[in-house]
């Protein structure tokens, strides 16, 4: 198969809002070049978002590249990115660059194989002095020492490794709060790997929903590399956001609701999440820069929501709160 290559012009201050912008796009596997040096602790993990520093690249420039299969609707998809980044700008007063996009055609082989020489095996510190090691096929055998917990995820045309900060500060939230027999719910499960660490951690049951139609095949093989293809786990097509009878299917009642989204989503998610989490319930949200975190909260407590926790991690943030 062939995949088009399509590259961002803008600046390093804008790398964060255009990755949110792309997300909400629903682009994932994204590549973010520019010509900032890395710190140590970077290069101690690198991952799968980030490229190495191009020099080529002038102070200040960087570019963002993501890819999009033969068989997509790229005209659909590039309106969306566009319509996305243009409402991401509007929050903020920075630089976002020219945005030009520039395309380029490459094959399946040469896609999938340039992942290999950037995305290594890596953990997550979690709660309890306790770890979690994400690793992908190529790396089997160089297993993280002392890890808890074992994920194996390959990055691939689609979804999330849980190497960005907004999934990992979820995981880390999900080892703190989680408890064994209860009924979560993944809204946005992407690769499966929130849905997969909560069963690992001890979830009765956990049901994830999705827009993209990718997240089938994604998720189908994610569980079957972790023994989890037999776990009660289903994964349901649909927008609980705006669509009151999915809502329903989705279904009620859950001790736990994370939600890895934009604040965007997330402001008018909170206004339905009455039907899904139950009262005194936790309710996990991510997917959320720190200068946006004070509006959420706000809607969150305009619902009645208690916050118990914020949490940052890089110019991101993680909530924690109880329902009414």
């Amino acid at each position: 198969m062939k995949y088009t290559k399509y590259t961002i012009e803008t600046t390093t201050e804008a790398e964060d809002y255009i990755s949110a912008a792309l997300d909400a796009a629903g682009i994932e596997g994204i590549e973010i070049e520019d010509s900032v040096p890395w710190t140590k602790e970077e290069l101690d993990e690198i991952f799968v978002d980030e490229v190495p520093v191009n020099t080529n690249i002038p102070e200040g420039h960087a570019l963002v590249s993501f890819y999009l299969e033969e068989d997509k609707d790229r005209d659909a998809y590039l309106t969306g990115v566009r319509e996305a980044i243009e409402e991401m700008r509007a929050l903020t007063d920075v630089d976002f660059g020219t945005l030009n996009i520039i395309s380029d055609d490459i094959e399946d082989e040469d896609y999938l194989n340039s992942w290999k020489q950037f995305f290594h095996a890596f953990e997550i510190e979690l709660a309890n002095d306790t770890t979690l090691g994400i690793i992908p096929s190529w790396e089997e055998e160089k297993t993280p020492l002392g890890s808890d917990i074992i994920l194996h995820i390959d990055p691939g045309t689609a979804f999330g490794t849980g190497a960005h900060e907004t999934t990992r500060l979820c995981i880390i939230k999900l080892s703190k709060y989680l408890e064994k027999g209860m009924k979560v719910l993944d809204l946005g499960t992407g690769s499966g790997i929130l849905a997969m660490t909560a069963l690992k951690l001890g979830a009765g049951c956990v049901r994830g929903t999705e827009l993209d139609k990718n997240a089938i095949p994604a998720v189908a093989e994610n569980f079957d590399k972790n023994g989890l293809k037999d776990a009660d786990f289903e994964l349901l097509m649909g927008d609980v956001v705006s669509d009151e009878a999915f809502r329903k299917k989705t279904g009620s009642g859950y001790d736990l609701v994370v939600a890895n989204i934009l604040p965007i989503v997330l402001t008018p998610l909170t206004g339905v999440m009455h039907e899904m989490v139950k009262s005194g319930g936790l309710v996990i949200y991510s997917g959320i820069l720190t200068e946006k975190a004070p509006d959420v909260i706000r809607t969150l407590e305009d619902n009645n929501y208690e916050i118990l926790e914020q949490q940052e991690l890089g110019e991101w943030c993680v909530l924690v709160s109880n329902a009414p």
